[in-house]
């Protein structure tokens, strides 16, 4: 354990797989306190029990991340355990690949419901405890997809789209009041994510993308930037991208 977040607390949202769990796993090596929250209680709870085996301190709590109680319950639960929160990390997201004619407007707010509503919820409750402190991190898992328009991706591109222009927006708001707000915005990672929803298992198992710890670093730098610098947007790409 290097040690460069001793005695930081981090909140991660959607930490029961994938990017989330590569995150709080770098985070807790670095020596973070976590907070992380997610549907699948299960894997929340082992994820816990392996980080208090290697003397981290971490609670969890089980919850929808686009549902206004879950974000208040695990803002409320960091402040009971720990007394603060130095990093919140959005990470929470879903996609739905799906050309516009075929998407229900059940699927549009699914989508817009897990990847900005609840970058929302958890970043108002957030955000007068880092206020008060004068200093805190807060950084958003995005896309390329918020970045460039894709076809078959409209509605999934428009929410992180949305992210990106919440981010923006909120850089320029709080960064007087030391408030530190970046975004990571990687390509395909081989994840979970969007399997049966336009992604196969297989295909993602055979393909090339990202690694989720690929995108765990990137949090990493963001969160271990000194005090007077901060990263506004980390793009990603795989290396075996065609031009």
């Amino acid at each position: 354990m290097a040690g460069k977040l001793i005695g930081k607390v981090a909140i991660v949202t959607g930490a029961s797989s994938g990017i989330g769990e590569a995150a709080a796993r770098i985070l807790a090596s670095e020596g973070a306190q976590l907070v992380i929250t997610a549907r699948r209680e299960d894997r929340l709870k082992h994820l816990v029990n392996e980080f208090k085996e290697q003397g981290t301190k971490a609670i969890y709590v089980v919850g929808d991340a686009n549902e206004e109680e879950t974000a208040f319950q695990t803002v409320d639960a960091a402040m009971k355990e720990f007394g603060r929160i130095d990093i919140l990390l959005n990470n929470t997201g879903m996609g739905n690949y799906k050309d516009l004619v075929d998407t229900s407007v059940a699927e549009y707010d699914e989508m817009m419901g897990t990847n900005m509503r609840s970058t929302f919820l958890f970043t108002r409750f957030v955000v007068p405890h880092l206020i008060l402190q004068g200093t805190g991190t807060i950084l958003l898992v995005s896309s390329m997809a918020g970045i460039n328009g894709y076809p078959g991706q409209a509605v999934y591109c428009a929410t992180k789209f949305a992210q990106m222009g919440f981010a923006r927006s909120l850089d320029k708001e709080l960064r007087p009041k030391g408030i530190k707000v970046g975004v990571i915005c990687p390509g395909g990672v081989k994840t979970e994510f969007a399997i049966g929803k336009g992604r196969t298992q297989e295909g993602v198992a055979k393909s090339e993308m990202l690694d989720a710890t690929d995108v765990a670093a990137a949090i990493l730098l963001a969160c271990t930037q000194s005090a007077g610098s901060r990263i506004i947007e980390i793009q990603m790409r795989t290396m075996a991208e065609g031009l």
